[in-house]
């Protein structure tokens, strides 16, 4: 069956808005919402701003300021020194990732690895609901939910299909044959892929690394870093040849360069990927073939997705807990905009590739002042250091 959808800018009839992927949190008091971030938007969009800078030499000349007084000679050499920020900002953006691809939605076809939930979930929805055609990748099993077998399993597809408004194509990405198999079935039915984003994450073991059984972390590398370079592997070549070119999204982490307690198996995947992304951007440079395809890298904070359960906030002011849905504008914005780049959230995301270069002493008072290490586990983690594995647990198969 031809599942590819009409190219309409609005959802089907039957579309139903999205049920709830995140945790359920209590609303939060006033003073919870305020936050760094929010307080750097807010400066951001005022006095920060090279618009509403300009405006205050602008008010002193209407009323007769002289352009030789203190005031406006101070307020006027500020909005220039932001325009000029601005302007090398731009400067280096265009250098370092060139002119944006353009992106008409009506000839892109989006794969969403890891779509079946989540983040995922969110991107694929907002795709399929402009009307673009998004093929979701992931091993979720409807059988479970649908009973009748095989075709119950089928009609169970098709209802939770026309719900989201995309394609389901159930795949171990960690698999390269399926892999593979499911591309040759999206390029038949949908068109080649020129949106590429890969969602997929385990779920957080929250042990120490004398604790965590080997079949644990073997299937954390197979779901999060085997799935990376199979999807790159099997869509990159369609993208070159596609006359749009294409955009390849990876979900990373600040995890990979924080590395808190607790987290030894997903850090080092996250930092693998972002390895992967990095190194797939300098070979597509090399090249020449980065003005076709661009590579976006996106290292988020904690999310309040159910991957994330088990962790505590250290600090909500300086480190809050991100909401899917800014996640997911954010990330839809820039594939929206044919740019590549990288997205840091929230706030303090950004400075994390500093945090290397501080002194090691201030490195550990930072890690003491954030909890960051008493975030997932607490306790838990530093007393299962103590516990050896069981023969059970060194010798558990890997499933799927």
């Amino acid at each position: 069956m031809n599942r590819r959808r009409s190219k309409s800018s609005s959802p089907s009839p039957s579309f139903t808005p999205l049920r709830s992927t995140t945790t359920p949190r209590p609303s939060p008091h006033w003073i919870d919402a305020l936050t760094l971030d929010l307080i750097l938007r807010v400066l951001d969009r005022t006095i920060f701003h090279p618009f509403i800078a300009w405006l205050i030499p602008l008010c002193l000349r209407a009323q007769a300021t002289p352009y030789s007084h203190t005031s406006f000679i101070v307020t006027t050499a500020y909005a220039a020194l932001l325009s000029f920020v601005l302007l090398l900002n731009i400067v280096n953006k265009r250098v370092a990732y060139g002119l944006p691809r353009e992106v008409s939605l009506e000839d892109e076809v989006v794969v969403v690895a890891g779509g079946a939930s989540g983040l995922g979930l969110l991107i694929a929805e907002t795709y399929g609901m402009r009307g673009v055609d998004v093929a979701v990748l992931d091993v979720r099993d409807f059988g479970a939910e649908c009973q009748g077998g095989r075709e119950g399993e089928e009609r169970g597809v098709e209802e939770w299909e026309e719900v989201h408004n995309v394609s389901y194509f159930k795949c171990d990405v960690g698999n390269l044959a399926e892999v593979k198999r499911v591309r040759q079935v999206i390029e038949k039915e949908l068109g080649t892929p020129t949106i590429l984003i890969n969602c997929i994450a385990a779920p957080i073991n929250s042990m120490s690394i004398t604790s965590i059984p080997p079949a644990d972390i073997s299937r954390t590398i197979h779901a999060n870093l085997f799935s990376c370079f199979n999807t790159l592997q099997q869509f990159i070549p369609g993208m070159l040849t596609s006359p749009t070119g294409g955009t390849i999204v990876t979900l990373s982490s600040v995890c990979s360069y924080l590395t808190p307690a607790g987290l030894s198996d997903y850090s080092a995947t996250k930092a693998a990927i972002g390895a992967v992304h990095k190194t797939v951007e300098a070979e597509l440079r090399t090249s020449g073939d980065n003005k076709r395809v661009k590579m976006l890298l996106v290292e988020t904070g904690q999310m309040a997705t159910p991957l994330f359960d088990d962790v505590q906030t250290p600090n909500n002011f300086f480190a809050p807990v991100l909401e899917p849905v800014q996640v997911a504008r954010d990330i839809v914005a820039a594939i929206d905009s044919g740019n590549g780049g990288v997205i840091r959230l929230p706030a303090y995301a950004t400075l994390v590739s500093w945090y290397a270069v501080l002194p090691v002493a201030i490195q550990r008072l930072a890690r003491y002042l954030s909890g960051i290490d008493r975030a997932v586990g607490g306790k838990s983690v530093t007393s299962s250091m103590s516990i050896p594995l069981t023969k059970k647990e060194e010798g558990r198969e890997v499933e799927g």
